[in-house]
């Protein structure tokens, strides 16, 4: 063999001989952590830990990595606690993409400015440090936000730049601290989904979603309740081996009489939930190398999307103790306290205040049964939502100080079966006069024509209405019906701000049954109906550039018909002035009675002599 020919096997081969042959062997047989371990340097300019990549300083990554190359698997969600690794994740399956697996890849980050910025401080440097990035990568053809390689590109996108997503075929597809997006505009949709158009031409598509959680109905948040599977880490307790997760509520701390904050988060232990064992920050290290995903939740066999959830605590770099002193310093400050829980203890930040359940609607029952009429109630009131194929419909009963209880309730095939349900006297408790449902609203969102219609057959007791939560200074205002061709044309319409009214709800069902202004539901009330008006809860939503509170769904596939038939009838007892009901108790002045004497009268009738 001459001197310096490379050669392949035994036979010699000239260099562009070599090098035509070194392209079609097929690439080494390689996970993403393994190739990690191997491959990738860590520099000092970006890493508190120079030098080789090494899994077992933070194990619970590696399934994470390695899931998004199984066949099976087309999107991978992470949703964790800040400094946890998800960017480290992401530049390791770059590398793994360059080398092992090249194709064309997006990585969309927050901003055009932080995605430049990650290119420069962080991808770069990872392709320089390492020898089998640096050959495949050609540097004189890249851009600031286009990165060229051997056989692929990487184009770096800010979530901000619509142009920028909607422009190229992409078949892996990178997003990085998702709850940082900005959402839908007029003109483009939210940017998430126009980044998932561009991997529509590939069938075996790979998408990878990290960020830490804001909100419940923040992107990663919503992302992982979308996964087939929902796996979290547990790892085995250093006394009874059992295999347990990590959650704030195990944290045990002084209660702090006569301590410094600093010397209460000093003594924070963790306790293992099944053996009541003290865990210090000495046994971390060893439970969280030991440590495995497990499947909290899964809806089908087969995972087509996987996520994984993971908080502060299981953090090499995080002791017991920092977490502590971070909730001291956060607990009475709603901004501060936000934070800890999104970014150490991973979970979205809902308002507390507002949370309603299905138990705590069971928990509402009183002593009568469905049908029967309080003995304190002075008005019936029902709320009616259409749908294509049904009608929902609820019957409420008000006393003073909206005092309200759930009489009955139901679904029907149609406005026809509604109208003899409203049309019915119910018996009152104490035996007195029945009584009948004076208003009832009906949605005329959808299936409109039909509602006027019934409206206008039916105006003594029906009137159409419409929600327009957000929009109005008063919880309701009436409008007309404009539509020249309808029979209700020149009727009433109520426009209906439901936000305020499910305040309303949601404030009330925290009352105890006894007390005045309670929401109550009859003896035997079923469970679907519990959940339905407890569908949704009030959640911060960005609207471009503010953040507002809502209610929103729980769940996009839950039904909350029954939560807006309360809307409408509680809409509807306003309009009959519930409000001022109590006002009737009061006694009224007698017709011709004298007012009663001045104190000075008093006291010349008691000193008759005085002159």
């Amino acid at each position: 063999m001459t001197k310096g020919k490379p050669r392949i096997r035994r036979y010699p081969v000239t260099a562009y001989q070599h090098k035509a042959l070194e392209s079609l062997m097929p690439p080494e047989d390689l996970t993403i952590s393994e190739w990690a371990e191997k491959y990738r340097m860590l520099d000092s300019k970006t890493s508190a830990l120079p030098g080789p990549w090494k899994n077992s300083l933070t194990p619970y990554l590696v399934e994470v990595m390695d899931s998004l190359m199984d066949y099976e698997t087309e999107e991978v969600v992470l949703c964790k606690a800040s400094q946890l690794g998800g960017t480290e994740a992401i530049l390791n399956i770059l590398g793994y993409i360059i080398q092992q697996d090249p194709s064309p890849t997006m990585v969309v980050y927050p901003s055009d400015v932080l995605a430049e910025s990650v290119a420069k401080n962080r991808i770069v440097p990872m392709l320089q440090a390492s020898p089998v990035l640096r050959e495949k990568y050609r540097d004189d053809d890249s851009k600031k936000l286009e990165l060229q390689f051997d056989g692929m590109y990487i184009s770096l996108a800010g979530s901000n730049s619509p142009a920028n997503l909607s422009s190229k075929a992409i078949r892996f597809l990178l997003l990085d601290e998702v709850d940082k997006y900005p959402g839908a505009s007029r003109k483009e949709a939210e940017p998430i989904s126009l980044a998932r158009e561009r991997t529509k031409t590939f069938a075996n598509r790979k998408i990878f979603i990290t960020s830490t959680p804001t909100i419940t109905n923040g992107h990663v948040w919503k992302s992982l309740q979308e996964c087939d599977a929902e796996k979290h880490y547990f790892v085995p307790c250093p006394h009874c081996s059992k295999m347990i997760e990590l959650k704030w509520s195990q944290v045990k701390f002084p209660d702090g009489e006569g301590m410094s904050r600093d010397d209460r988060a000093e003594m924070a232990v963790y306790v293992c939930p099944e053996c009541g064992a003290m865990i210090t920050d000495q046994h971390k290290v060893r439970m969280i190398r030991q440590g495995e995903w497990r499947t909290v939740r899964q809806n089908t066999p087969r995972h087509r999307k996987v996520g994984f959830w993971i908080n502060s605590l299981y953090s090499p770099f995080v002791r017991f103790s920092d977490a502590v002193r971070e909730f001291l310093a956060s607990k009475d400050d709603p901004e501060k306290l936000q934070n800890f829980v999104n970014s150490w203890l991973s979970e979205p930040w809902e308002d507390t205040s507002l949370r309603t359940s299905a138990d705590l609607v069971l928990e509402r029952q009183t002593h009568l049964p469905e049908l029967m009429v309080p003995r304190w109630a002075k008005l019936l009131t029902g709320g009616v939502d259409v749908q294509e194929n049904c009608v929902y419909w609820t019957i409420r009963a008000w006393g003073n100080h909206i005092t309200s209880q759930n009489i009955a309730h139901g679904q029907a095939l149609s406005l026809g079966e509604v109208e003899k349900v409203m049309n019915l006297s119910y018996q009152r408790e104490d035996a007195g006069p029945p009584m009948i449902v004076s208003l009832a609203l009906i949605d005329s969102g959808d299936n409109t024509d039909l509602v006027y219609d019934f409206c206008a057959s039916n105006s003594e007791w029906a009137m159409p209405s419409k929600g327009n939560s957000g929009s109005m200074y008063t919880h309701y205002r009436i409008s007309k019906v404009n539509k020249a061709t309808s029979r209700a044309y020149g009727m009433d319409l109520v426009l209906i701000d439901t936000g305020k009214y499910k305040d309303m709800i949601a404030g009330r069902m925290r009352k105890k049954i006894e007390e005045k202004g309670s929401w109550t539901v009859y003896a035997g009330c079923d469970r679907e109906y519990a959940e339905q008006v407890t569908a949704e809860h009030k959640v911060h939503v960005k609207r471009g550039s503010r953040t507002i509170q809502e209610w929103v769904q729980k769940h996009s596939h839950g039904a909350n018909h029954y939560l807006d038939c309360e809307v409408y009838a509680m809409a509807a007892a306003d309009m009959m002035d519930v409000r001022y009901l109590y006002l009737d108790d009061e006694p009224a002045e007698r017709p011709g009675a004298e007012p009663a004497p001045a104190p000075e009268e008093e006291w010349i009738h008691a000193n008759e002599n005085w002159i």
